[in-house]
């Protein structure tokens, strides 16, 4: 039903996959000239301009995944995503904003230098042309649908890996599918990203456990096939799912070893990366955190303050 374009990013894991069927687009890239290119050209291919794009649907406020969406917009495409990614997509600038007010505290109190934790979260402002800002035209909750050529598409929430995350499931010649954006990846785990609570003052979600469990419920669903937001489709989901929730429950153990002795999610983070660049220190606290948070559900470690800093430390049974 989709047919694959290939679009370039200015970000680590390269290419990021839009979606065709008709007139509707899916993830239609970053925000760039050669984003844009690259899309016009892949638009060509099949005889369609950048007005004849009726609708862009977004699986989730990332840069590589929503960034032209207001291009398409400006030239007559309704967009279309979850309510919870409309706000996001509303004022990216303002997100980041809070993103960057929230963090730069957090790693700071998890072991993190203060000066490395201000260059970590000023780091994703390089990306900000990238994302213009843009209004959602159809927002959709958890369960309602869009059409798309004739073929209902339902909108399910799900969580990990961003905030406002939303797969599409659909059935298709007799086969369940889903576009799934970076929920599930085919030769690459998705980062559980760190996000701050969605309402100032509240709690931080525990994005790691809340991924697994999310990413469980989908394996028991069966699916035959999934156009991921990356990387090659997907013709096995459960075993690729599988293989997933194993690498999680793999590093977890890793990380519950180096928390014999009392340490912080800053020393774990360098525990099980070496000689990690700066600008793989967001990705690589989401990781520590993200196990220490599903340690913790498991009353397999402790959690506590000391001198205004948060240390960690495993539970002996």
């Amino acid at each position: 039903m989709f047919t694959r374009l290939s679009i370039p990013t200015p970000f680590q894991i390269g290419p990021v996959n839009a979606y065709l069927t008709g007139r509707t687009l899916v993830d239609p890239g970053p925000g760039s000239e050669e984003a844009w290119t690259a899309l016009l050209d892949g638009l060509e291919d099949h005889d369609l301009g950048p007005s004849d794009v009726e609708q862009v649907v977004i699986t989730h406020p990332h840069p590589d995944h929503f960034g032209l969406a207001k291009r398409l917009r400006e030239s007559g495409a309704r967009v279309v995503a979850s309510t919870a990614a409309a706000d996001i997509l509303r004022d990216f600038d303002d997100r980041l904003r809070y993103e960057q007010e929230y963090f730069s505290d957090f790693f700071d109190r998890n072991g993190m230098a203060a000066t490395t934790a201000q260059t970590v979260t000023n780091l994703p402002e390089a990306y900000l042309s990238a994302a213009p800002s843009v209004e959602t035209d159809l927002a959709l909750d958890d369960g309602e649908s869009v059409t798309v050529e004739g073929i209902e598409l339902t909108a399910e929430f799900v969580q990990g890996h961003s905030a406002g995350e939303t797969i599409f499931t659909f059935e298709y010649e007799g086969e369940s599918m889903a576009v799934v954006g970076d929920h599930v990846l085919g030769d690459i785990t998705p980062n559980p990203f760190l996000q701050p609570p969605m309402e100032r003052g509240g709690k931080r979600p525990r994005m790691l456990p809340a991924f697994n469990h999310s990413l469980s419920n989908l394996r028991e669903r069966g699916l035959d096939h999934i156009f991921p937001g990356h990387r090659e489709e997907i013709d096995d989901p459960s075993e690729r799912i599988g293989e997933i929730l194993d690498s999680h429950e793999e590093r977890t153990r890793n990380v519950r070893t180096l928390v014999d002795d009392p340490t912080t999610a800053f020393g774990v983070m360098e525990g099980l990366f070496d000689d990690l660049p700066a600008t793989e220190y967001f990705p690589g606290m989401s990781e520590a955190v993200g196990h220490l948070d599903v340690l913790e559900e498991r009353g397999e470690v402790n959690r506590h303050e000391q001198g205004g800093v948060v240390v960690y430390e495993g539970v002996t049974k």
